[in-house]
């Protein structure tokens, strides 16, 4: 009976310090929700080039006009607000569900660690759009990303680390196919999302 306790007690207390130590509500299904917007935004952006007359498929011989390239870019906003506001919005229910603090001081540590990488990648990218080096964008995204996705594992779930390998080996295989970053960010972003988005509903929920 004591040690039966005793390994009960141990067990509690490892829960409390993993608590403390990592953010663990983070929820799969904002995962899937990121997939999904996504795609949409992928399939939107492949509308709006066969509107403007660009094939789309001849990689990097197609000339994106600065209105266009503009309007991709608003496009690019919309999809990161919007997988931003549905990663909170199931998080937070998550965390009330299981009666945890969204934000404590390890949210705010993961927030720090998670974003620099992630800044850093943004400005790099508008850089490139600065300098019209378009067909790199698709490549830095999914390669800044990953690294944050990593950077960020030490204060959330472990299994986030694999997203970030699969994002920075998509990233770095898309620069050796410059002009098909479409493709690679719809895959990265969208697909890898809802696979990694499911796994993690149906392991954690």
């Amino acid at each position: 009976m004591d040690a039966k306790n005793y390994h009960e007690d141990l067990s509690h207390i490892r829960s409390m310090m993993e608590r403390s130590s990592r953010f663990i509500s983070l929820s799969g299904l904002s995962g899937v929700f990121a997939g999904l917007a996504a795609l949409i935004g992928s399939g939107y952006v492949f509308f709006v080039l066969q509107r403007e007359g660009i094939d789309y498929f001849e990689g990097d011989r197609n000339f994106f006009a600065p209105a266009l390239v503009k309007e991709l870019f608003i496009i690019g906003c919309a999809i990161l607000v919007t997988a931003l506001i549905s990663g909170y919005v199931f998080t937070a229910h998550k965390s009330k569900k299981k009666g945890l603090k969204i934000w404590d001081a390890t949210t705010k540590r993961l927030l720090i660690t998670f974003a620099v990488p992630l800044v850093t990648g943004g400005i790099f990218c508008l850089a490139l759009i600065y300098h019209h080096l378009y067909v790199w964008i698709a490549p830095a995204t999914l390669i800044f990303y990953g690294l944050a996705l990593i950077s960020a594992e030490r204060y959330t779930l472990t299994d986030i680390k694999y997203l970030g390998y699969c994002q920075i080996v998509l990233g770095l295989l898309s620069l050796f196919f410059l002009g098909w970053g479409l493709v690679f960010w719809t895959v990265g972003f969208g697909i890898l999302h809802i696979v990694y988005g499911l796994i993690m509903h149906k392991k954690y929920q």
